[in-house]
């Protein structure tokens, strides 16, 4: 494999930053076509077939935005997804969250209905969903240092429906830096006035979808994606990772004839401005021949930042930790901690059953991520220029996508291995276990994830595995609808054993007889989950 990983070019990576670096790609505005058209070019020269998909997709770009106290303004951002201001702005009483947590609200829930809130840190989903639980009428970040994020604030993931309109955000929001929120707190005056102009609604978006296909042109495919649209001109994110998928697609392409599966490459738009609106709608487009033919999502953003030596933190499933492993040990020596995939990144296939692996490949080290930005100080800001790519780091990152990638689509038979999945479950069990005492026995899961383990060995074929992963998959990550979207906030591990959770946090009395009802429930579901995963398994 040392021959084809070194068959990647720094060259060419710099030179497809370097265009990507001409142009700002707003969702759906037509500098991100143009510069999309071009990633076109380069995968037609590089063999594929592709099309552009075009979609409506509900898109919300920021505007100009100003905190005025005491009739000063402040520098300020909004965020996609924040309500626009009333003419004039929106004024109102000024109460300090603090970091923003469930407990903040829930300590200070009576004096925030139509207030603005301040809250340290980024903006974000969660939040916004606090704020609109408690009928805050403004929320005010305050930025962990002097730069200031642009961010998505939607909890709703994707385009919303006519069940999830109701969660969009329900504030005025907008960022001010640590300097002007340190003084704001010193003075902390007792009304605020929030400008934000927000440009919110249906706009056409594109995706670029690109094939090479295996010995099969109908059988199974490995799914590599990445986000096309940028905040500002957006060149580390997510320039850089489009140029780490075009450069693994030209390399992996010129040995084609080893391939047991085909390729498919897509660009989304939405993600930073629809809250992965374009990667939704295709799993909703396309739900059938993902169910039936996608083997596993490979996952690529922000990849060769400078600075960026921090190579443990990339997230993959329990059933990938070993590709993802050996292919990470392979390039830096270093040991992948199997951190589990979040809810970011366009992960919008896990409803399908597809296990999904990486994102962000390279991180900051430690001192960065105390300072909340583990992709670089100049994430989501108009500093992410080109500068900010380091050609070295690029192609290490690079050739550790390149080695996995290469393994999806040549192995005799798919590396996942479900019985390590079983295994996380059961540890995941054994924690709870640990709490809930004699309130629940789970000896019923605990035996189907001990059977589980061993049968996972006998799925010896891509179809076998495919099948385990349609049943595991999506009790894993989702909270149990294989065609919905779970809202974009953070969900536990095996999200059904939340009731389990529960019950076991729960004080002694009613409280707990109430949970144990649902916790009860939640054991029958998951174990037959697992005995349905046991069904697919071949018998010895």
């Amino acid at each position: 494999m040392n021959d084809l990983v070194d068959d990647v070019s720094g060259e060419r990576l710099m030179a497809h930053c370097a265009g990507f670096a001409r142009y700002e790609k707003l969702s759906g505005t037509a500098p991100e076509l143009a510069s999309l058209r071009e990633v076109e070019a380069a995968l037609v020269k590089a063999g594929f077939r592709t099309e552009m998909l075009m979609h409506d997709a509900y898109i919300s770009l920021p505007g100009k935005a100003a905190v005025v106290v005491a009739g000063s303004p402040l520098q300020a951002i909004t965020h996609s997804f924040s309500q626009a201001s009333p003419e004039g702005g929106l004024s109102a009483r000024l109460v300090d969250v603090g970091a923003g947590t469930d407990a903040d609200f829930a300590r200070l829930a009576s004096e925030l209905r139509g207030a603005i809130v301040l809250v340290d840190g980024i903006a974000s989903p969660a939040v916004a969903a606090r704020a609109a639980r408690v009928g805050a009428a403004g929320q005010l970040h305050v930025s962990p240092h002097e730069h200031l994020h642009e961010m998505c604030i939607s909890p709703v993931w994707g385009s919303p429906s006519t069940e999830t309109l109701g969660n969009l955000p329900q504030t005025v929001a907008c960022t001010i830096s640590l300097a002007d929120g340190t003084a704001l707190r010193r003075q902390m005056p007792d009304t605020v006035t929030l400008h934000a102009s927000v440009d919110t609604g249906w706009r056409k978006t594109p995706i670029l979808q690109a094939d090479l296909d295996g010995p099969d042109p109908d059988g199974p495919f490995i799914l590599f994606s990445g986000h096309h649209d940028t905040w500002f001109y957006g060149v580390m994110d997510n320039g850089s990772a489009n140029a780490t998928m075009l450069e693994t697609a030209r390399v992996l392409a010129g040995r084609r004839a080893d391939w047991k599966r085909g390729l498919r490459l897509c660009f989304w738009s939405g993600h930073s401005h629809g809250r992965y609106s374009g990667s939704s709608w295709y799993v909703d487009t396309h739900w059938a021949e993902l169910e039936r033919r996608c083997a596993v999502h490979v996952n690529v953003d922000s990849t060769g930042g400078i600075g960026a030596t921090v190579m443990t933190e990339t997230a993959v499933p329990a059933e990938l930790t070993a590709l993802g492993a050996d292919a990470v040990r392979a390039e830096t020596g270093e040991t992948l901690l199997g951190k589990r995939p979040n809810r970011n990144s366009d992960m919008s296939f896990w409803g399908v059953g597809i296990p999904s692996m990486f994102g962000s490949m390279s991180h900051q080290p430690p001192a960065a991520v105390a300072m909340r930005n583990p992709l670089g100080w100049w994430w989501h800001t108009p500093h992410d220029t080109l500068d900010k790519v380091d050609e070295a780091n690029l192609v290490r990152d690079t050739r550790i996508f390149v080695r996995a990638i290469w393994r999806l689509l040549t192995d005799a038979v798919l590396p996942l291995d479900f019985s390590a999945h079983a295994r996380a479950l059961t540890d995941e069990l054994r924690r709870i276990e640990a709490l809930l005492g004699a309130r629940l026995s789970l000896d019923p899961i605990l035996a189907a994830a001990a059977a589980l383990e061993l049968a996972a060995t006998r799925a010896t074929s891509d179809a076998a595995l495919m099948a385990l992963s349609r049943a595991l998959v999506p009790a894993d990550y989702t909270s149990g609808d294989r065609f919905a979207h779970d809202p974009a906030l953070p969900m536990s591990p095996w999200p059904v054993l939340d009731l389990i959770r529960a019950l076991a946090a729960a004080p002694e009395g009613d409280l707990a007889r109430f949970a144990l009802v649902g916790a009860q429930r939640a054991r029958n579901r998951l174990t037959h989950m697992l005995q349905e995963a046991l069904r697919t398994v071949p018998q010895p």
